[in-house]
């Protein structure tokens, strides 16, 4: 749960790698489906059975091995190249507000538009702020939740579609997917119209988000533990809220849309404890339908969502004192068969994944150590490294195993347990560090797709964030004198680092990607020249966790011109003016409570319950108008 989850941040989490059998045909057939309830029910019972009659086996032995990559020979270093083809700019979908990883996928957030509106998700309420006539006018707010309840979920997540405002939690008491529909009129009015609950497990992650919007479908990637003794009773549902606590689900999902990889059909003491769902949505519709896809796994999960599929990577069916091979799941949005192959290692979150549409392939970054991404696991792993080529045309039914040479290994310090990585067009940038590192300098490594010469970049500060600026990256993180640094790494040509700027006195104040945001300028199609915003704090002496939850003072704006670095100014909180806002839900901000946004050539400062306009003038930042939408007592 939640209350416990900052804990496992500092937790240690291991393992090894083992490899057993032959390899498998390069044609695979689909993977199969379940041909009926009855079937279904009597492979669960089976597998029940063998879970009580071996408590204590050993590792599983597939029909092929599972090889581990070849092993390192360090790069030298990399002579001139010869310029490549320009990258795209950054992955985000079109006047969105939002940091998005694909540019066609929206993702859940606490702040988006709809209209002349902001419309604010905040501790268990919605909020709506007019930007009409130039101006910022507080317009309504209401409970993220249905009239008549308590609000015991944790609502952290929201998506606007149209005239619909959704908010997505999660409820324990209930045990699911909480979905609450509302309806925002042309002058910011907010309406509750409904609400759903989908069965699943708690889907949270400290990196990832759980909802995606493409059009007017929702989608959804949930984990569900099945009841061997009962699985029929545990399949993905949906119930719409009437109030009643024991109301009925109905089923989103047959047994003919359950699949297991074969191995996984025959392996003796398969790990097949989790359902790893997939709902899609509709969200025009006057009272929402959803339809699910599942594949049958281990608990340990990381996924990525691009525009055509979910992807789903596992542990290998193992107990928990040796580590088998993984499986990777695709899952198309189109509604066709998903397929799997089995690979080595993991990745450490959706960061790790690209999917290369063009070429037919999907990238992951893998290491040795990693249990995925729930909850605060992606925040630890180590071990060997690896760059995954997976060719599309692999997913089958889970017998292919992919070879060494599909593997293409990373030079990383094994025990740098902090990691980061990015998909910057055609490069991957990645490093592994400690937490909260402050160093003098930090390795940046990037990594051409095209299988040209890896490039070391030393950077004079230490890395906690790598993200996008037009066709290049960024990477940001403290130097040993608590300056917060911003190194730009340009791609055109070989791989080289840009220029730095060091914001004296200041650390990161969120984590999450949607934190980070950078716009360029409108004639600046690669990036070279725009502006970007992060939340920052002052507090240098506050609890290491804070950043996780939300601890920007300010949010601090840096211009880029023809690639070079200056400071804009900052737009700060009133700390002194916040007041008691009567909380009654939802009132820890696990997915940080501070944003830049930059819309319509406006630029605001989201920080708490205030919003702050700012007015650029010679490349510099001021305050122009500031407003506090925080609720009273008794409203």
């Amino acid at each position: 749960m939640r209350g416990i989850g900052i804990a496992l941040i500092f937790a240690a989490w291991t393992g090894g790698c083992t490899t057993p059998a032959q390899p498998a045909t390069p044609q695979d057939p689909p993977m199969r489906a379940f041909a009926s309830d009855a079937e279904l029910s009597a492979f669960m019972r089976k597998v029940a059975a063998r879970q009580r009659a071996d408590q204590a086996s050993g590792p599983v032995a597939y029909d092929s091995v599972i090889p581990v990559p070849p092993p390192l020979a360090m790069p030298a270093p990399a002579a001139p190249a010869a310029q490549a083809e320009a990258a795209p700019p950054a992955s985000r979908a079109a006047s969105s507000i939002t940091n998005t990883q694909e540019a066609d996928v929206d993702e859940g957030g606490i702040v988006k538009t709809a209209g002349d509106h902001l419309v604010i998700l905040r501790r268990g309420r919605l909020f709506t702020v007019s930007l009409a006539a130039n101006a910022m006018t507080p317009v309504d707010h209401i409970d993220a939740f249905p009239p008549g309840t308590s609000g015991d979920g944790w609502y952290d997540e929201m998506l606007v579609s149209g005239d619909r405002v959704i908010v997505v939690g999660y409820s324990y008491s209930r045990g699911g997917t909480e979905i609450n529909r509302f309806r925002i009129a042309a002058d910011g009015r907010l309406r509750y119209e409904d609400s759903y609950h989908l069965r699943s497990d708690d889907y949270y992650s400290a990196s990832n988000y759980a909802s995606r919007l493409i059009g007017s479908t929702l989608i959804f990637y949930t984990p569900l533990r099945i009841d061997s003794e009962r699985p029929l009773e545990t399949l993905p549902g949906l119930q719409r809220w009437s109030g009643k606590r024991d109301a009925p689900f109905t089923r989103t999902m047959p047994a003919t849309r359950l699949y297991v990889p074969d191995p996984l059909r025959r392996a003796p003491t398969a790990d097949l404890s989790t359902l790893h769902t997939v709902t899609q949505c509709d969200l025009a519709a006057p009272v929402m339908a959803c339809r699910a896809t599942a594949v049958l796994g281990a608990w340990s999960r990381s996924f990525y969502v691009s525009g055509e599929a979910v992807y789903v990577w596992t542990d290998g069916a193992r107990p928990a004192t040796a580590r088998s091979g993984a499986f990777v799941y695709r899952l198309p949005l189109d509604g066709s068969a998903p397929g799997a192959a089995q690979a080595w290692g993991g990745p450490v979150d959706q960061f790790s994944f690209s999917e290369d549409r063009a070429a037919g392939r999907l990238n992951v970054v893998v290491r040795a150590d990693s249990e995925g991404e729930a909850m605060w696991r992606s925040e630890r792993s180590g071990g060997a490294t690896a760059l995954l080529a997976l060719p599309l045309s692999r997913f089958g039914n889970g017998s292919h195993v992919l070879p060494g040479s599909a593997y293409r290994p990373l030079p990383v310090d094994p025990d740098g347990y902090s990691f980061h990585n990015r998909f910057v067009g055609r490069h991957l940038l990645y490093s592994a560090g400690t937490f909260n590192q402050h160093s003098q300098s930090a390795l940046i490594y990037a990594v051409p797709l095209d299988g040209s010469a890896i490039a070391q970049i030393p950077l004079p500060h230490g890395i906690d964030r790598i993200d996008i600026i037009g066709s290049d990256g960024i990477a940001i993180g403290n130097d040993a004198r608590d300056r917060l640094g911003f190194s730009a790494i340009e791609l055109s040509g070989r791989p080289r680092h840009g220029d730095t700027y060091f914001l004296p006195a200041a650390h990161e104040g969120e984590r999450r990607s949607q934190a980070f945001f950078f716009s360029p300028d409108p004639d600046s199609r690669d990036g070279a020249s725009g502006m970007l915003g992060l939340p920052v704090t002052r507090a240098l002496d506050r609890a290491a966790t804070a950043r996780f939850l939300g601890s920007g003072s300010a949010i601090a704006y840096l211009r880029r011109d023809a690639r070079r670095f200056s400071p804009a100014g900052e737009l700060v909180a009133n700390a002194a003016g916040a007041r008691d806002d009567a909380c009654k839900a939802s009132c820890v901000d696990w997915y940080g409570n501070a944003r830049p946004i930059f819309l319509n050539g406006r630029v605001f400062a989201l920080m708490g319950y205030e919003l702050v306009e700012g007015r650029v003038s010679g490349g510099l930042i001021g305050e122009r108008a500031r407003i506090d939408f925080a609720p009273t007592r008794g409203r």
